[in-house]
């Protein structure tokens, strides 16, 4: 049976969003409701987890590239300590007028993961994120889709809604339990 991957947001997905700002510490980094345990949960059924996210808030002089590598290994750390694993976390620290810019819903993060584990197939990939540049990453390069709800307006359908990771960590086991 081919090994499924997971591509997961950040901002909103994981964590507390800041809406108009960025988290730009680890003490303003705040995890969603059960999303520790939805990470466990998703731990046993994928072979690699990723956590793509975009940052110019870097590039917006606003935060360091040391800020957010404290973030993403505060974060990696906490949820290995209840049983969940991240296997690389990918930032798109451009700001979006930049013409280089790696930022999702272009496909420059997951080529780079993919790059980084070859073995990864986007066929055997799911991506969740709560906006539509998530959900079009996800479909630009022919992963399943999954939008966790949000106050963010819908201009992109993806293949399932639901209303946290936590609730898409049980109905993928329960879909893939046979």
């Amino acid at each position: 049976m081919m090994k499924w991957t997971l591509f997961l947001d950040r901002d909103g997905v994981i964590n507390d969003r800041v809406w108009g700002g960025y988290v730009r510490s680890v003490e303003e980094f705040n995890f969603l409701p059960r999303v520790l345990e939805a990470i466990a949960l998703l731990s046993n059924s994928f072979e690699r987890i990723f956590v793509v996210t975009n940052q110019q808030g870097v590039a917006k002089g606003l935060m360091g590239e040391r800020n957010l590598s404290d973030i993403h290994r505060f974060m990696c750390d906490e949820i290995e300590k209840t049983g969940g694993k991240i296997t690389a976390c990918y930032a798109a620290m451009e700001l979006k007028s930049d013409p280089a810019s790696t930022r999702k819903p272009l496909p420059a993060m997951a080529l780079q993961a993919q790059k980084d584990f070859p073995e990864v197939d986007f066929q055997y990939a799911v991506m969740v994120g709560d906006t539509d540049s998530d959900i079009l990453f996800g479909k630009n390069l022919g992963m399943k889709t999954v939008r966790v709800k949000t106050e963010e307006p819908i201009g992109v359908e993806a293949d399932h809604t639901v209303n946290d990771l936590y609730e898409f960590a049980i109905l993928w086991q329960q879909n893939t339990s046979h």
